[in-house]
Parts: structure tokens; sequence; C-alpha cells
């Protein structure tokens, strides 16, 4: 496993300010984004308020109002890309009827998300991480998929995404 000690940077931490990027603040923006996804699918199934959750959610972790962001989503064929707020609260929760083909990635009963880092790369400030993630059903089955995220800092200091990549792995079939 990369830590941060393996990473020598061309600049010290005082000459950004303390606004550096580190592998630990990408670990825990990754939970958060995973733990936020079980919240939204238990509020989902606990007949709570799932859209206003998934709306912080996109609100929270994400920089659309910061930035453009690139957005394509794992299970999105029609509209692959989601460069509005909009249109990836449709992604997550299919409510707010954006994209046709939603039906919710988010309130799927997911009970646990995973994260396994390939790689990261920090430079200076901003981060992008790939590798895989698992997400846990209702009864335990794991799906893999695929990702990259990138993340920029905001104006206090949280990461927010601005480019999340996802797709299922290719089939060995050939």
């Amino acid at each position: 496993m990369v830590t941060e000690k393996d990473f020598v940077l061309p600049f010290s931490r005082f000459e950004l300010g303390g606004f550096l990027i580190t592998i630990a603040d990408v670990e825990d923006a990754q939970r958060a984004w995973g733990d936020g996804i079980v919240k939204i699918a238990t509020a989902h199934n606990n007949g709570g308020d799932y859209v206003d959750i998934a709306t912080q959610h996109v609100e929270q972790l994400y920089a659309y109002d910061l930035s453009e962001v690139l957005f394509k989503p794992t299970m999105a064929s029609i509209d692959q890309f989601r460069p509005t707020f909009e249109s990836a609260l449709s992604y997550f929760v299919a409510s707010n009827g954006v994209c046709e083909e939603d039906n919710g990635f988010a309130i799927k009963g997911w009970t646990a998300v995973r994260f396994e880092n390939s790689g990261i790369i920090i430079n200076k400030l901003n981060a992008i991480a790939m590798g895989n993630y698992f997400f846990t059903d209702k009864d335990g089955a794991e799906t893999k998929v695929e990702y990259t995220f990138g993340y920029i800092r905001d104006g206090l200091s949280n990461l927010r995404i601005v480019l999340h990549h996802s797709s299922l792995p290719a089939s060995s079939k050939n």
C-alpha cells in the first residue's frame, strides 16, 4: 500500500498555506462518499427523506457550484455524462425526471461501500484516485466497479469531486 511517506514533493506544505491534499484526505473523501451512498439507501429503505440526503450528498461532495464536473456514472448509457447537479441527482435517486433511464443507483439497497485504490496522484491542489470500489447489497453480495475520481479543495478546505468516472469491469469473454 502506498503511503504519504512514499511521495517526494517539489514544494513544502507551507508554500500552499496548509491546503496540500494528502492521501488521508482522499481516503476520508472516499469514506464519506461511500457512507453517503449507504445513508441514501438506508433512508430509502426506511421511508426517510432519501432525496434530501442525496441532495446534500451531491452538494457537499461534488464541486458543481465551483467548477465543471466530469461525471460518467456506471449505469448510464443514454445520458452517459452528467454535467449538472440535477443530472447527478437523477442518477443517484431518479427523483427529478431529468434522465429517463435512471433507476436510482443509490437506492438499490447498498449496505456498504469499500474502496481499493490502485493509485493516488497528488499534484499540489488536486488529486486523482483510481481503483475498484465494491458495493455490498442486502444479501452480502458485492458488486465490483472500476472508478477514477478527481478532487479539488473548496473554500472550507473540503475535498470536492470534479471527476467521477466509473464502469463495470470488462467481460473476460472474447
